[in-house]
């Protein structure tokens, strides 16, 4: 076990030997079976009931213990996969190698990967409370499938899957705080086939990438002002553009929906007599770029080269090269609106994720988000607009519905005055701008009770993601006082 010595010593020891454990199981969305294992051998050890449905979703029931038989039934639910970013020359193979974790001071992270504590830390903190022995009450410990890739686990809940008319969320990442709703969500993705043409003579194939930026959360981190991969390449190739005569031959940038990508790459061929010109202008606008993104990307990268080894035969004809850098011009990215009800909440947003390239095909991939079901509605349609007037054959993904905040909320209540007693302070109570699966809970299972909390967890869905470890202790002390609270 990789990951024993790092964790050595820090409490409460259950936890984050589950979280060390954990993280050296692969599980990528789609990939949860290896995790899901883990949770089914510790629950026989501990003799505790448990199903799966279809999807692979997983309910394990403690049940309650003697004399405790009439406390209110209180499932938690968090999601077993994570998002799998790693740093450009990684070798890190997310189906088969162990997360490694490295701590300095107080923040634990992974060696150039991804660490997925989103949602590493709810699943260790329920394995935690598996294996209790403190008296309780009836708990149902929900795993879900396939949050990361569209909350696909959680939109194939059956009605009768749980049992609970409460729920602790356990996937928000801020440390003191009770969030009580979060944004629906919907991608849209443009394919298309680019027309192309033999290259042309006297040209020479360059590479153009950049690299190094934040990226991160598109939810928790769209209002941050982070780099675009993508929308920082096309703009140095527009420079590039005005003034020579380069042809694109291949273009790719980012990884998943639902992180800001941090890497972008253009292959191009150009004439000869025209690298000199464009070496001058990188050295400008790679300086403008990094003049302009200082305070938040101080790792940016702007890289150029020309390949001697050119194996490309043709590139897009000009007409497919301008459709395509008016689209990614045209296709939006970053905060719409802010929330007129809540200072400085994200209403909606959007994340220009993802442009690949493979055989035939080109695809542009777009998510959004939205606390206001009109307001989601509205940017997917700008999106769509701008996709079939360039041409592209348009995908919706189903979505995912928001969670309306409910002030009024029981275990709200319970919440803030078991809060107060211990910490002598009012929590502060939020909504979301990222998703979470509530939302859909909340329409599987009419009338059921919520409310969200975790650790603070930093940069999520890319390598710089990290733990407060001395956040985690706070946590699992008020969640164990909410649950005994409940009667």
């Amino acid at each position: 076990m990789i990951n024993e010595k790092t964790v050595e010593g820090l409490s409460p020891e259950s936890f984050w030997k589950h979280l060390a454990q954990i993280a050296e199981i692969p599980r990528e969305s789609g990939n949860e079976a290896g995790v899901r294992e883990y949770i089914l051998m510790l629950a026989r050890k501990n003799i505790l009931d448990f199903k799966t449905d279809k999807k692979g979703n997983l309910l394990v029931i403690h049940r309650a213990s003697v004399g405790m038989e009439h406390l209110p039934s209180v499932a938690l639910q968090g999601h077993l996969d994570m998002v799998c970013e790693k740093n450009s020359g990684s070798s890190h193979d997310f189906t088969k190698d162990p997360i490694h974790l490295i701590r300095n001071g107080n923040i634990l992270k992974a060696d150039g990967t991804s660490a997925g504590f989103d949602n590493g830390v709810g699943i260790a903190a329920m394995c935690m409370l598996m294996e209790d022995t403190i008296p309780h009450g009836r708990r149902e410990y929900l795993f879900t499938v396939e949050e990361e890739t569209g909350l696909f686990g959680a939109n194939e809940l059956k009605s009768d899957f749980i049992s609970s008319n409460i729920l602790i969320n356990l996937d928000t990442e801020e440390s003191g705080k009770l969030y009580i709703g979060c944004a629906g969500g919907k991608q849209s993705e443009g394919t298309i086939t680019p027309t192309k043409e033999k290259i042309p003579t006297n040209y020479r194939k360059c590479i153009l990438s950049i690299a190094g930026l934040k990226g991160g959360h598109s939810g928790c981190d769209i209002n941050e002002n982070r780099g675009n991969a993508i929308k920082l390449l096309m703009n140095v190739f527009e420079e590039i553009h005005a003034v020579t005569d380069p042809r694109i031959s291949h273009i790719e940038g980012g990884s998943k929906h639902n992180a800001i990508p941090r890497e972008a790459k253009v292959h191009f061929h150009v004439p000869e007599d025209q690298i000199e010109k464009i070496k001058l202008i990188l050295e400008s606008a790679g300086k403008l770029i990094k003049d302009k993104h200082s305070e938040q990307e101080t790792e940016i990268s702007l890289e150029f080269s020309v390949d001697e080894k050119n194996m490309d035969t043709h590139v897009f004809s000009l007409e497919f090269q301008g459709i395509l850098l008016q689209s990614l011009s045209e296709l939006p990215h970053g905060v719409h609106k802010m929330s007129e009800d809540v200072p400085g909440l994200v209403e909606t947003s959007s994340n220009l994720a993802k442009i690949t390239q493979n055989d035939d095909i080109l695809s542009i991939m777009t998510s959004h988000r939205s606390l206001a079901d009109d307001e989601l509605k509205k940017i997917c349609v700008k999106i769509n607009d701008i996709f079939e007037r360039n041409g592209f054959t348009i995908s919706n993904a189903e979505g995912y519905p928001a969670w309306t905040p409910n002030i009024q909320s029981p275990i709200l209540k319970k919440a803030i005055t078991i809060y107060e007693s211990l910490y002598g302070e009012q929590p502060e109570v939020k909504a979301i701008h990222a998703g979470l699966e509530c939302g859909i809970i909340g329409e599987k299972f009419p009338g059921i009770d919520m409310i969200s909390v975790g650790p603070t967890i930093k940069n999520p869905h890319s390598p710089d993601e990290f733990l407060e470890i001395d956040t985690i202790p706070k946590f699992l002390e008020f969640l164990r006082a909410l649950l005994s609270e409940i009667k």
